[in-house]
């Protein structure tokens, strides 16, 4: 695969109103690993790990953790938030790469420990995750087939990335973000949204071994390929094109300038890919959300941890206009303006 890939075509972005996020609720582990522990332990550059990123800290789940446990605190925080019981949500829908096993679902996992009594489906689109998860869940909420449903993007990195790849191991750390999806008015929702995926870039950022192509041998082991491998030359500039050009896809779709919006929300990958696209579009960097200084890339966990913090401080509010985009492996992308 080269670095310069042809650009492929987006589907054309659709519409899915007549829903809303009811509440908002995330969680992070409790063990802070700055770049000064980084830097320690490993000998890794703290800074040249803040200027080719902007992070400067993140998460990492503790010995007895695992991707359930973080989606679980996630969600109960969001339905405490929402002031309703399990009992009433009627579908969950879990997005993650990084599950506790292969199954039982991470999902049904989750479902047990919530004691609710509904379908428990899990998205596997990585670091698009949660905006796929979303999608769905609208879906069925507008479909009428749901009257309030979870949605919950969480992953555990630091158990795939290798702690000897200089370039990889400081990217990413470990969280949840969850929401709550009930009916909403008329001109409440997703007014337009792209979500599209391209196989054709897949070997650019995965985990090769430990699945039915390359089960876990003690010399697949011995490789590393039980951990995340990323180009990430290549991967940097699909980002920056997907996420520029799908933000004036979303925009254009629903009749709306850069102007209009109200807080960009984009997947906390790297704030040069974030700074990239947003100076293209002559957006305002005080209009885009970043939190990937505390908490670095959290893969499915990235939109939704920080929506719930930007809700928290009040820069979202009845009306307003969010765009929301994930990206990465697959390589796939969910992108929309929502409106609050």
């Amino acid at each position: 695969m080269t670095h310069d890939r042809p650009s492929q075509p987006r589907p054309q972005c659709r519409r899915l109103t007549g829903v809303r996020i009811v509440a908002t609720g995330s969680y992070v582990p409790e063990a802070v690993v700055t770049n000064d522990h980084l830097h320690q332990r490993l000998g890794f550059d703290s800074d040249w790990i803040v200027k080719r990123t902007g992070i400067l800290e993140r998460r990492h789940a503790l010995p007895h953790q695992a991707t359930s446990d973080l989606c679980h605190e996630a969600a109960l925080r969001c339905l405490e938030s929402a002031g309703v019981s399990g009992r009433d949500v009627d579908l969950l829908i879990l997005a993650t790469f990084t599950p506790d096993m292969s199954f039982p679902s991470t999902a049904c996992l989750v479902q047990d420990r919530l004691k609710l009594t509904c379908a428990a489906l899990e998205v596997q689109a990585a670091c698009a995750g949660f905006m796929y998860a979303l999608i769905t869940g609208a879906a069925y909420v507008v479909a009428g087939v749901s009257e309030l449903a979870l949605i919950i993007g969480g992953d555990c990195n630091s158990r795939v990335v290798n702690p000897d790849d200089l370039k990889t191991y400081p990217l990413f750390g470990d969280g949840a973000g969850a929401v709550l999806l009930a009916r909403g008015r008329p001109d409440q929702g997703l007014l337009s949204y792209s979500l599209g995926s391209d196989g054709s870039g897949g070997d650019l950022l995965s985990r090769p071994a430990c699945g039915s192509r390359l089960p876990p041998t003690p010399e697949l082991l011995a490789k590393g390929l039980h951990y995340m491998h990323m180009d990430g030359r290549a991967v940097f500039r699909w980002a920056v094109s997907t996420l520029c050009d799908t933000i004036q896809d979303v925009l254009k779709n629903s009749n709306l300038q850069p102007s209009d919006i109200d807080l960009y929300i984009p997947h906390q990958a790297n704030i040069r890919i974030i700074n990239a696209a947003i100076d293209v579009l002559r957006i305002p960097r005080h209009r885009v959300y970043n939190n990937l200084h505390r908490y670095g890339n959290t893969s499915a966990g990235s939109v939704p941890l920080a929506l719930d913090e930007a809700v928290a401080e009040g820069r979202i509010k009845e009306g307003s206009l969010v765009v929301l985009s994930g990206f990465g492996a697959g390589l796939a992308w969910g992108t929309a303006v929502l409106r609050w």
